[in-house]
């Protein structure tokens, strides 16, 4: 089901999404300051090209370091990913065939507010 998931999963929408999150996060890996978000926008555009049968992790003993780069993450309006995944996934779910989809709509949101500190499995 996985598989069936994620096929229909990237044809819908997937691979644009992944494609911006490639673009964007490589993007930001030009300066070094920019290295540590870019880097957490390409494991977020992993995520979103193969959501089905994976799962995020949060490790609860980070520690301030990540906390400050949540922060900080929060602060430069990266916040705006997590906005869109959650009104794409309310729009998916009103439908009884895009519930699944909106689901994983649901868990990019989770995932992509708070990034540091937490991995995917």
């Amino acid at each position: 089901m996985n598989f069936l998931g994620n096929i229909i999963w990237f044809l819908l929408g997937g691979f644009l999404t992944a494609m911006m999150y490639f673009i964007s996060g490589l993007a930001m890996c030009i300066t070094i300051i920019g290295i540590p978000f870019g880097v957490q926008i390409i494991k977020l555009g992993v995520l979103a090209l193969w959501p089905f049968g994976k799962e995020v992790k949060t490790n609860p003993t980070s520690g301030c370091l990540t906390t400050g780069f949540n922060v900080l993450w929060i602060i430069l309006g990266w916040w705006e990913i997590a906005l869109t995944h959650l009104v794409f996934g309310a729009i998916l779910c009103i439908t009884i065939i895009g519930i699944p989809l909106g689901t994983q709509h649901f868990k990019l949101a989770k995932y992509s507010l708070f990034p540091f500190g937490c991995t995917i499995r």
